[in-house]
């Protein structure tokens, strides 16, 4: 059982609390509530393991191997010393030799892979001598490649773009999905136990609804937050600073967005929810909302190499926190677009806010058969 939001004097009992205190006194219980149940924090603490797991694992990969130990080579002594420490800095294990003919050697006994001495029928004056076939990142550390201008490029890496449309669009889809259902159940829960009657005594349905709402959504974005974080850990920890680097305008955009964006779902979940008096029906009224999420999933995922779509979707609040960053990712999007697709989810908001203050309003005292959607938009 829920205790009542605070304790007042019999004069001030009988004047709901509105505004800004009864809001965060709402949301205050939905965040304590949340923190103290041991699923949460179980499945919270798995999602943000899988997510770290994920980006290390994929670094690892993308390193060339993984966990495979650093390419043996062996150099001769005073004749490529030089060319010896500029493989040493970059990841080699170098062993030096006294001349060519110890160099060949130790490739024969199979001590280094292969070795690099002084001399050769090119401008590098170079030769690498291996047993059947030579490293071939070694033959690529020492090939002196043209710079390249490309008149039309292709972009980012193909799969690479999908892996991380595939991360934005699972972040928010899980995420919004959890905590949406969350504020469904609550919502319901609440007029089948009676617990709404009490609390309407101390604050009003506006209130009720806006604390539900911000308390949420702030736990939403805190684990969003806490992925990012996570996600961006993982990528310096194994050499993908480059990657975080060009990811950076897209993470950030991508938190702001699926804070509004969230609050938006979480106004239609809390206002579907309050047409229904039990647990059973709320797949039946939430169900629309769910589209809206699992839609822009789907769509991401199939469009993240289609330009024109992805405009588009940068422009619907319900797909705009997956689509955007990833325009901004792909560096297909000006400077002023993320600014006017969040305007357009902050005059949503407030539209569907004031719709569903006023369905939440007239339903959440119904109980029994499920209340029209006319009848809960009445005055």
């Amino acid at each position: 059982m829920t205790a009542p939001l605070t304790s007042q004097s019999p004069r001030s009992a009988s004047r709901p609390i509105t505004g800004v205190q009864g809001a965060w006194l709402v949301a205050e219980r939905e965040i304590t509530t949340r923190l103290r149940s041991k699923a949460f924090l179980i499945s919270t603490g798995i999602l943000l393991l899988v997510v770290l797991g994920g980006v290390v694992i994929s670094g690892l990969i993308s390193q060339g191997g993984g966990l495979g130990s650093p390419t043996q080579v062996a150099t001769v002594a005073g004749g490529s010393s030089a060319q010896g420490d500029a493989l040493e800095a970059a990841g080699f294990d170098v062993t030096e030799a006294g001349d060519r003919a110890e160099a060949e050697q130790l490739v024969r006994d199979g001590d280094v892979e292969a070795a690099v001495v002084p001399g050769g029928d090119t401008p590098l004056d170079l030769t690498v001598i291996a047993l059947d076939s030579a490293p071939s990142d070694l033959v690529q550390a020492l090939s002196a490649a043209p710079s390249v201008e490309l008149l039309e490029p292709l972009g980012a890496n193909p799969l690479l773009a999908y892996i991380i449309a595939f991360a934005f669009g699972m972040i928010f889809y899980t995420t919004a999905l959890t905590f949406g259902t969350t504020i469904a159940q609550s919502v319901v829960e609440e007029k089948q136990t009676r617990i709404i009657e009490i609390l309407l005594a101390t604050v009003s349905a506006r209130t009720m609804l806006a604390g539900k709402i911000l308390g949420n959504s702030a736990l939403a974005l805190g684990t969003v937050v806490a992925i990012l974080a996570l996600a961006s850990v993982g990528m310096l920890a194994t050499g993908q600073d480059l990657l975080l680097g060009e990811l950076g305008t897209s993470i950030i955009w991508f938190g702001i967005l699926f804070a509004f964006g969230f609050v938006l779902l979480a106004a239609m979940y809390a206002a579907a929810a309050a047409l229904v008096s039990r647990q059973e029906d709320i797949g039946s009224v939430t169900s629309p909302v769910m589209m809206l999420v699992m839609i822009p999933f789907f769509a991401i995922i199939f469009f993240n190499d289609n330009p024109q779509a992805l405009a588009i979707m940068s422009y619907i609040p319900f797909s705009a926190p997956n689509a955007m960053p990833m325009r901004l990712y792909l560096g297909i999007a000006e400077w002023w677009e993320p600014i006017l697709s969040l305007g357009i989810l902050v005059a949503t908001i407030a539209v569907v806010i004031w719709i569903g203050s006023r369905i939440y309003s007239n339903s959440i005292l119904r109980t029994g058969v499920r209340v029209k959607l006319r009848d809960a938009l009445k005055d």
